[in-house]
């Protein structure tokens, strides 16, 4: 079936080297900046001693090269703590956000399992959040997965009635990974700091995108990542509160007593620095780059929704700037990504879960049929994406889909 919609959407195309292309020397569009972004040549550039001049290894300090490299992870550690309002010493530097959420979840039910065994979080969350809350459910914890809205926002009502007497912790992302809807952090962070229970929130795809000030917001602990911000994979941090309140976490890997104790291991000091630039460059330019990507956003929502049984997924303004996620009426989920891939790479949902064929999680909470949640588009437009790329891509979009439902049509 899929293959017979195919022929009528990308039969001009050709496949050259392993990519759908119109062209033999081009690649489709990237407009998947939600799943990991490219590099930015300004990171490379920050990282490239790193891995051969001063390739130290930080925890060595008799000697000049131990030196460079301990020089290198202080200075990255100070740009990542003033990103978030935050200290160099409650930086703890990770593999990534899925490790610094485990370390948090696990980290705090262990310390604090003698207070309390409740926690809760919202159906919407990462899987990084929601597998190891379903870990701790079987350990004897109880965890309460709250409901959002139908355009993706807590009920903040919700929360405070689900806060009890043994709630120890709250974990909420600041920004959706499939629809880009922002949650409201700060009133979040202000009911659970009157209540004493410790906040986390999963910054993955907010920082360096929207504000973000931990003392402002209350947040007690907050996980971050470098590759969805032109920084490289495998580098990420977990910021942990060391005053009022002071947070205590359960080391979740040990050997060598790293990072205070808390996260033992070498420390990839090119991934540090690469990690440390990428935040600077992205704090930087946020506040105009938030509005570039606003206005095509804008633009390829004017274009797609000029189309019949378009809808909107999340809420219309209080989301990243560069997300847009859409369902379509009257087409194949699989066929509308496949026809899709001659001009522009985009995914249907999170990148950690793509190989499944249940339909995405966060848009059965918003109240998506299956059929729309299957036939989903999530556009991450990024940094090096144009008005002139956008365009192209409503374009194609907008053929593809009427391709497909003309196909339907005479098929039924």
């Amino acid at each position: 079936m899929v293959s017979g919609y195919l022929s009528l959407v990308i039969g001009h195309g050709s496949r050259v080297t392993g990519h759908w292309s119109l062209m033999s020397d081009s690649r489709p569009i990237y407009l998947d900046c939600h799943a990991t972004t490219p590099v930015d040549d300004r990171v490379v550039a920050a990282m490239l001693p790193y891995f051969t001049d001063r390739f130290g290894n930080p925890a060595s300090i008799n000697h000049i090269y131990g030196w460079e490299g301990e020089a290198a992870v202080k200075q990255a550690r100070e740009t990542l703590a003033t990103a978030i309002g935050a200290t160099p010493e409650e930086i703890v530097l990770t593999s990534g956000a899925t490790e610094a959420n485990n370390l948090a979840i696990k980290g705090v039910a262990e310390a604090y399992f003698s207070k309390g065994r409740h926690v809760i979080t919202l159906e919407t969350e990462h899987n990084a959040v929601l597998d190891p809350c379903r870990y701790l459910e079987s350990l004897g914890f109880e965890v309460t997965f709250l409901a959002v809205g139908s355009d993706g926002l807590l009920d903040l009502h919700k929360l405070e009635s689900a806060m009890r007497s043994d709630t120890i912790l709250v974990s909420v992302m600041a920004a959706n990974n499939e629809i880009g809807v922002l949650q409201p952090i700060a009133e979040i962070g202000a009911m659970c700091r009157d209540r004493g229970i410790l906040f986390h929130t999963d910054a993955a795809q907010a920082i360096g995108k929207i504000p973000l000030d931990v003392g402002a917001m209350s947040i007690d602990l907050m996980s971050l990542t470098a590759h969805k911000l032109y920084g490289p994979k495998g580098i990420g941090a977990l910021y942990v509160r060391r005053r009022h309140p002071r947070v205590k976490l359960a080391p979740q890997l040990h050997g060598g007593g790293h990072e205070r104790g808390m996260r033992s291991g070498t420390l990839a000091t090119p991934q540090i620095v690469g990690f440390a630039k990428a935040i600077e460059l992205g704090v930087g330019e946020m506040a105009a780059e938030g509005k570039r990507l606003c206005e095509l956003r804008q633009r390829l929502w004017d274009a797609l929704s000029t189309l019949d049984g378009i809808h909107l997924n999340g809420h219309p303004t209080q989301r990243l700037p560069g997300n847009l996620n859409v369902s379509v009426e009257g087409v194949d989920g699989q066929a509308l990504l496949l026809g899709l891939q001659p001009v522009v790479a985009v995914s249907s949902g999170s990148a950690c879960t793509s190989a499944k064929i249940e339909p995405s999680h966060v848009l059965a909470a918003i109240g998506r049929d299956p059929d729309l949640a299957y036939a989903s588009i999530r556009f991450g437009i990024g940094r090096f994406n144009t008005a002139e790329e956008i365009d192209r891509v409503a374009e194609h979009t907008q053929s593809t889909i009427q391709a497909l439902r003309r196909a339907t049509r005479r098929r039924g």
